[in-house]
């Protein structure tokens, strides 16, 4: 059986990063921001488990894209989400005079022997152009510009989190393996919220300088809801409900309606983080009664469960630019949502035919490409028997 693409297993610093993008967006409103997101999305759904036919149609894009953007992430990393230029006159500062800058900039001066905490763009420019282990003469203007482009900036220090899971590979390894050998009867739960009675900020099309406008937030008395997610790997469908409060009576309702989806009695796996409701001693007794496997992602590191994926468009289209008057209207608009969501596949008999047409126009790119070379080594033949033979001009017409 043909094995999976999908994404390399990710660092804990690389799944909190894409989870940022994924749930916030890709950064300052514009073009640019909008495909590092659409990119993140496809590098999260992959590292979930999701498939490259599921990706697809998570972000409307061709398989044959999806593929190339989990092949970029797995040779560049992180860097891969941002799209890359080039053209204009030979530069100055190379590759690697590049690197080592921003490489420079990340590290504490205190750890190269100077006598402070941390940079500014004066200091840094000026050890960049006297540093005797290696010199790179470059001004202050340069240098932030080389750093804004390598998306190095000044930034409060924050706390963070890591794994301390001593099951990390264990883990990561059992969900691999259900995904990959039992995706037909493979599951994922998760809470999705705080769900919140308030005004969203959004973004939609409007006229240049008049965008939609909300009502001003003054009270928040509806308090919160927290959506009890539920998705099929196999046949990439996605339910839920809207709860009060996550709880373990909460988490099994949510569980038997995953049996319900194969009632045969045979094994399924549910995917799902450690949240102590999750873990119930009622919940492990009734999933050894039903054959339900629960597979835990490692603490912290969520990226791992596939419906987290799914839970960003969810945010993009259904609570980012709204306003809902009640909880009652914000779960029918979810609801009708995914029923949009689990209906507007697209057929798959239409997905092959245009895989089998993409697979055709490639061969014959390949099959014209080798004719060309075929013919410009019979011309570079031709030319070096001429020269051989001292017909110069015969060798410079063959060669033009």
């Amino acid at each position: 059986m043909t094995q999976r693409l999908r994404v390399r297993r990710l660092t804990p610093e690389e799944g909190r990063e894409l989870q940022r993008i994924v749930r916030r967006g890709g950064g300052p409103e514009s073009e640019l921001s909008h495909v590092r997101w659409r990119r993140a999305v496809v590098v999260h759904a992959s590292a979930g488990g999701n498939s490259v036919g599921v990706i697809a149609r998570l972000v409307a894009t061709s398989q044959d894209r999806v593929r190339e953007m989990i092949h970029r992430f797995n040779e560049s990393g992180m860097a891969s989400l941002d799209p890359k230029w080039a053209g204009g006159r030979p530069r100055r500062i190379t590759t690697d005079d590049e690197a080592f800058i921003v490489e420079t900039a990340r590290q504490r001066p205190e750890k190269l022997g100077l006598p402070f905490k941390r940079w500014s763009v004066r200091k840094l420019a000026a050890y960049l152009n006297d540093n005797p282990g290696r010199r790179v003469r470059v001004g202050r203007e340069r240098v932030r510009q080389l750093l804004a482009a390598n998306d190095v900036t000044f930034q409060r220090t924050k706390s963070w989190k890591e794994t301390d899971d001593p099951d990390r590979d264990a883990k990561l390894d059992r969900i691999e393996e259900v995904l990959e050998n039992h995706p037909g009867r493979t599951f994922a739960f998760d809470e999705f919220g705080p769900l919140q009675i308030r005004p969203v900020a959004g973004s939609g099309w409007a006229p240049r300088g008049r965008p939609q406008r909300q009502r001003a937030n003054y009270r928040k008395g509806h308090g919160v809801r927290q959506f009890h997610g539920c998705y099929s790997v196999g046949d990439d469908m996605l339910w839920g409900v809207v709860r009060q409060r996550k709880s373990a009576a909460n988490t099994l309702a949510a569980l038997r309606s995953i049996r319900a989806r194969l009632p045969d009695g045979e094994q399924i796996y549910v995917i799902l983080d450690n949240l102590s409701a999750h873990k119930g001693a009622a919940i492990a007794r009734w999933a050894d009664r039903n054959r339900v496997e629960l597979c835990f992602t490692p603490t912290y590191s969520s990226w791992a469960n596939p419906i987290e994926a799914h839970f960003g468009p969810l945010r993009e289209f259904v609570l980012n630019n709204s306003d809902h008057p009640n909880h009652t209207v914000l779960a029918r608009a979810m609801h009708a949502y995914l029923r949009w969501r689990n209906t507007s596949a697209r057929d798959p008999d239409v997905l092959a035919a245009q895989r089998r047409e993409r697979a055709r126009i490639r061969a014959e790119k390949e099959e014209a490409a080798q004719r060309l070379d075929e013919v410009v080594r019979i011309c570079d033949r031709a030319a070096v028997e001429a020269c051989a033979c001292g017909d110069d001009d015969a060798a410079m017409s063959i060669a033009f």
